[in-house]
């Protein structure tokens, strides 16, 4: 890989700053200087803070500067929210100032097609460059990083974790943190990077194989600056961390508006597959599909076995939620020897019936329980992941259907605790409206749903999707294992 030791010191100083200088913040609400400076406010960014204006004393409460300049003491990070025409003569306060990383929000450079808008982007570059100063963007929402308190989008997680992201667009970027957050994922850090005129998605995917912080990498991308360096590192990356990959720009109108977004080669999306996967990333057809792989990776403990127990519901959505399962690819096997033992001992009459998939509905009798099954199959050792559906649909009405789910849910929870299986919870997500949410059987499914992600289950809306994000875990790990 490219990086030097002080490439990656100066990437990791970006990440955290003793200092921000908000250059062009302001006290109007619809502009981006007031919003950068709301969100290391409300981060609760633990730095000094320098907003820079020459049209305000004070912003927010902090004391204001007319240039970069007159700040006292050092600055080491500054956010950038001026026009594109003023950033070299802010470039060259930047070197007075020996500060070492510039985001760049400032756009409509390269990105627009204009001759002259690329000529001064690739000035800008050139000039940081000889300045020593490393840029973030143009046209990207900058950085992420809750531990130190700083954000690039409001109502964001504000607790960390081990998830680093690599995007692309600013717009994904905020979409991606935030929905992540809802699924339970924490992130150690974040980064939009747009234009890429200095640090490009090879320079962050380094920075994130050699973060301790970072045990899983995210990454959305349009195009890339350095295609043989790319792989490379992605080829590295992928044998120490999963590396999660959403490819924006695979067919034809997507590949026209990549190059007006941040002005990136995307490249053609069959030798975008082959090169994947000779490096071993896993890849998302979407933003949906990409946060239920993260919440897999990140809540499940490595895995490469695909022999499936499938649990929960009644007969027709077993049955339903079976089928899926093998679709995915994985194996629905036939219920093992070890379980079968288990339930003639406890109920004869079941031995014969009762298979793989698991309808609880035939459970009523006194003589076998759920948990009973669930433990049985959670140590049978023909298993190697548990699919449990959570049985929504009872015909009880809402004294005993609560009841039901939630002790379900407790039986659930008890499984995931032993850590004798991966464990994946399916809980339907109907498209229902604002008066709905009140209704107590959408309630309480939104109850266990958030129980469950509190205790680091990943829980997902259907068994398809579930099924083919532990398949392609499964198939990352046991490429893993083979090299």
């Amino acid at each position: 890989m490219n990086l030097s030791k002080n490439s990656l010191k100066a990437i990791d100083n970006i990440f955290n700053p003793a200092s921000i200088a908000i250059v062009g913040a302001s006290e109007n609400p619809a502009s981006f200087g007031y919003q950068f400076m709301k969100y290391v406010i409300d981060y609760g960014y633990r730095g000094k803070i320098y907003p820079v204006s020459p049209k305000a004393k004070q912003i927010m409460g902090h004391k204001s500067y007319a240039d970069l300049l007159g700040i006292p003491g050092n600055v080491d990070y500054v956010i950038c929210c001026i026009k594109a025409s003023l950033v070299i003569n802010l470039l060259y306060q930047c070197a007075q100032k020996n500060v070492k990383g510039v985001h760049l929000l400032t756009g409509r450079l390269s990105e627009t097609g204009n001759i002259e808008s690329k000529k001064l982007e690739k000035d800008i570059a050139n000039i940081a460059k000889e300045f020593g100063i490393h840029l973030i963007g143009p046209n990207c929402v900058g950085i992420y990083n809750p531990k130190v308190g700083i954000g690039f989008n409001h109502d964001l997680p504000k607790e960390s974790g081990s998830v680093g992201a690599i995007v692309q667009s600013g717009g994904v970027g905020g979409e991606l943190v935030r929905y992540a957050g809802i699924r339970g994922i924490r992130f150690s850090k974040a980064v939009s990077y747009g234009n890429a005129a200095d640090l490009n998605e090879s320079d962050f995917l380094e920075y994130f194989f050699y973060d301790d912080n970072t045990k899983l990498i995210v990454l959305y991308i349009e195009g890339v600056r350095d295609g043989p360096r790319f792989v490379r590192t992605l080829d590295r990356v992928t044998k120490k961390k999963p590396v999660l990959v959403l490819k924006g720009g695979k067919g034809e109108v997507g590949l026209r508006a990549v190059a007006s977004h941040t002005a990136s080669m995307a490249g053609r999306a069959d030798i975008w597959e082959t090169l994947c996967r000779q490096v071993n990333t896993v890849n998302a057809s979407g933003i949906s599909e990409l946060i239920d792989l993260m919440v897999t990776f990140d809540f499940l403990h490595p895995f490469a076995g695909k022999k499936v127990g499938v649990i929960g519901g009644g007969g027709g959505k077993s049955i339903l939620a079976a089928d899926q399962c093998e679709a995915a690819g994985l194996k629905v096997i036939p219920m093992p020897d070890y379980t079968k033992s288990f339930i003639k001992s406890k109920d004869e009459a079941l031995a014969g019936w009762m298979d793989n998939p698991v309808d609880f509905s035939i459970l009523s009798g006194p003589n076998i329980t759920s948990r009973d099954l669930l433990n049985t199959m959670a140590t049978d050792p023909d298993f190697d992941l548990l699919i449990a559906n959570l049985t929504e649909d009872n015909p009880y009405g809402e004294k005993l259907w609560t009841e039901w789910i939630k002790n379900e849910t407790k039986e659930y929870l008890n499984i995931a605790s032993k850590k004798l299986k991966p464990l994946a919870v399916v809980i339907g997500n109907p498209e229902i409206g604002f008066q709905e949410h009140k209704h107590w059987r959408w309630k309480t499914m939104s109850e266990q749903r958030t129980i469950l992600t509190d205790a680091k289950i990943p829980v997902f809306n259907s068994a398809d999707r579930a099924a083919s994000s532990l398949v392609k875990m499964t198939t990352y790990y046991k490429k893993l294992i083979k090299n």
